[in-house]
């Protein structure tokens, strides 16, 4: 069953698209890359060593990374110790979590712009530094979250 069967629809160009959709689904899917037709288990194998391949190379290159990893190996247990709510707690924890995820997005954004190129320019320039601008702003929500939460 077609949709113009059902839907009585008497736009020409409406009806002229809905003709060669079945060539434009064939063009516009090999538009995407050939990596995205995996699915089920397999995909989910492939997604976890990429994402371990990530942490690997995050460890092993960036300074600022591995820094957002001690933080969070003091702060986190440290969360265990203080009488706090248990809301409170995991909200201390998801702050902490959230300043690897912004390192891990930094850190992407001065590879790409280190693999594009190297010489100086202000677009890379800004990039590096807005980059830089979200894991300070990462750093911020857990001194004030731990602050409000621990003198309350």
């Amino acid at each position: 069953m077609h949709c113009c069967d059902v839907l009585p629809i008497s736009n020409p160009i409406f009806n002229f698209i809905i003709s060669i959709s079945p060539f434009l689904s064939t063009f516009t899917m090999s538009l995407y890359s050939p990596y995205k037709g995996k699915n089920g288990l397999k995909r989910i194998f492939d997604a976890t060593g990429y994402s371990l391949a990530g942490f690997k190379a995050a460890f092993s290159h960036e300074a600022a990374f591995r820094q957002v990893i001690l933080l969070n190996l003091i702060l986190i247990p440290l969360s265990f110790f203080v009488h706090v709510s248990a809301l409170e707690q995991a909200l201390m924890v998801a702050v902490c979590l959230l300043a690897i995820i912004v390192e891990l997005f930094n850190s992407a954004i001065e590879a790409v712009v280190d693999r594009i190129s190297l010489e100086k320019h202000e677009l890379s320039k800004n990039a590096k530094d807005m980059g830089s601008a979200a894991q300070f702003v990462s750093l911020a929500i857990i001194f004030f979250t731990w602050v409000i939460i621990l003198f309350k």
